[in-house]
C-alpha cells in the first residue's frame, strides 16, 4: 500500500467486523434470534460464525503495517508493546466477564472470554512471524493447524469433535476447573478456551500474510493474488471439512481455512469497491468502527450488561424489569414483532455505537492499546 487511502478498505473491514460483532451480541431477545445471526449450534458456520475470525484477520492485517517501522524483527521494544498489548487486552475480557456481578458471582467467575482469545492470538501470532523467515510462515501456520488436529483427535475421546468427549474441554477443565468455563452449552465448555488459541493464531497470520500483499503490491497485482490465495483457502477448509468439520468452539483447522479465505475475498472486494472504484461514501459508516474497533466492542459490551443487569424499570404490577428486557418488551417487539423486535433492538445498539465512534472520530480521539 503506497497511498494513505488505500488504508480506508481496511478501517472498513475491521469496521464491518465490531458492526456485526455488536449485532450479533446484542438481540433484543436470546429465543427470538435471526437465523443467520446465530451461531452454530455446534458444526457448521453461519453468518455469526464469520465475524469473530474475520476480527482476527484484521488484527492480522494491521500487524502487516505496524511492524514495518521495525523490521519484522523481534526486539526489546517491540517484545515490551507486544506483551503490553496482550495483558491490557486480557485484562479488559476479564473485567467484561467480571462486571457487572463482581459481588454475587465470584466462584463462578469465567477466565476466558473473546477479548481473552484475541490478546492470546494476538500474542502467539506476532511472535510466530518475527521467530519465523518469512518464506516458511506458511508452512508454519499449516504446522501449527495439524498440531491442533492431532490434539483434538488423539487426545480426545470416542467422538473427538462433538462437546462432551473433545480434548478441549478436558484441557480447559485440567487448567482452569469446571467452575470458571463458560456453561452456554449446557455444559461447562468455553468456545473461546486455551486450546483454540493456537488455531486462532494461524486466522491472524492469515491476515498479516494478506497485509503484506496490499503492502507490497499496487492494486490490481493485490486484488489477483488475495482472490487467488481466498478461493483455493476457502474451499480447502470446505473440503477438510469433510473429515475434520468446520467447527467455530473448537476453532478448527477446517474453520480457519475457510473463514480465512472468505475474508481474504472480502478484504479484496472491498479494495475493489473503495480503491479501484472509488465507491467509498457508504465504506465510511463502517470506517467508523474500524478506527476504534476494540474500544467500541468494549463498551457497547459494557452497556449491554448495564441494561441487562444494573438498570432496572418498574413494571405496571409493580415488578422490577430489566431495562434491555423492558425496552425490547415494550418498544421494539410491539413494533416489529418478537423476531423483527430482536433484530430492531440489535441494530439500535449498532446505531448507537456508530455515533459514540463518530464522536471519537470528531475530536480525534483513536484508542490504541
Amino acid at each position: 500500500m503506497h497511498s494513505k487511502e488505500r488504508y480506508l478498505p481496511l478501517d472498513v473491514f475491521r469496521g464491518i467486523a465490531v458492526a456485526f460483532m455488536i449485532l450479533v451480541n446484542s438481540p433484543g431477545s436470546w429465543q427470538h434470534v435471526c437465523a443467520p445471526l446465530r451461531h452454530s449450534a455446534w458444526h457448521g458456520c453461519t453468518l455469526a460464525d464469520l465475524v469473530f475470525p474475520f476480527f482476527l484477520f484484521a488484527a492480522g492485517l494491521s500487524i502487516a503495517f505496524s511492524f514495518v517501522e521495525y523490521g519484522n524483527r523481534l526486539s526489546p521494544e517491540i517484545g515490551r508493546r507486544i506483551g503490553r498489548r496482550v495483558v491490557l487486552i486480557f485484562l479488559a475480557g476479564l473485567f467484561l466477564n467480571y462486571y457487572p456481578l463482581w459481588i454475587t458471582d465470584c466462584e463462578h467467575f469465567r477466565i476466558m472470554g473473546v477479548l481473552q482469545r484475541i490478546a492470546l492470538a494476538y500474542g502467539l501470532a506476532c511472535l510466530t512471524i518475527l521467530l519465523s523467515p518469512g518464506r516458511f510462515l506458511p508452512a508454519v501456520g499449516a504446522a501449527m493447524l495439524l498440531c491442533h488436529w492431532l490434539f483434538l483427535y488423539f487426545c480426545g475421546g470416542s467422538e473427538p469433535y462433538n462437546l462432551h468427549g473433545n480434548a478441549a474441554l478436558a484441557f480447559d477443565r485440567l487448567i482452569f476447573g469446571e467452575a470458571h468455563l463458560y456453561r452456554g452449552f449446557g455444559i461447562p465448555f468455553d468456545p473461546e478456551g486455551l486450546a483454540g488459541c493456537l488455531p486462532a493464531a494461524v486466522t491472524v497470520i492469515i491476515g498479516y500474510l494478506s497485509g503484506m500483499q496490499l503492502r507490497d503490491e499496487n492494486r490490481q497485482p493485490a486484488l489477483f493474488k488475495l482472490t487467488a490465495y481466498g478461493t483455493p483457502l476457502m474451499f480447502a477448509g470446505y473440503l477438510w471439512g469433510v473429515i475434520l468439520p468446520v467447527n467455530k468452539p473448537l476453532w478448527t483447522g477446517s474453520y480457519v481455512l475457510y473463514t480465512g479465505g472468505m475474508a481474504c475475498l472480502l478484504l479484496a472486494l472491498l479494495i475493489y469497491l473503495v480503491d479501484v472504484k472509488g465507491y467509498n461514501k457508504w465504506g465510511r459508516f463502517f470506517s467508523v468502527f474500524g478506527m476504534n474497533p476494540l474500544l467500541l466492542f468494549a463498551l457497547s459490551s459494557i452497556w449491554i450488561k448495564t441494561l441487562q443487569h444494573v438498570i432496572f424499570i418498574t413494571g405496571a404490577a409493580g415488578e422490577k424489569i430489566a431495562a434491555g428486557a423492558w425496552l425490547y418488551q415494550n418498544i421494539f417487539a410491539p413494533a416489529a414483532g418478537p423476531t423483527g423486535g430482536s433484530l430492531a433492538y440489535a441494530v439500535a445498539h449498532v446505531a448507537l455505537f456508530w455515533f459514540v465512534g463518530r464522536v471519537f472520530y470528531r475530536f480525534r480521539i483513536f484508542v490504541k492499546v
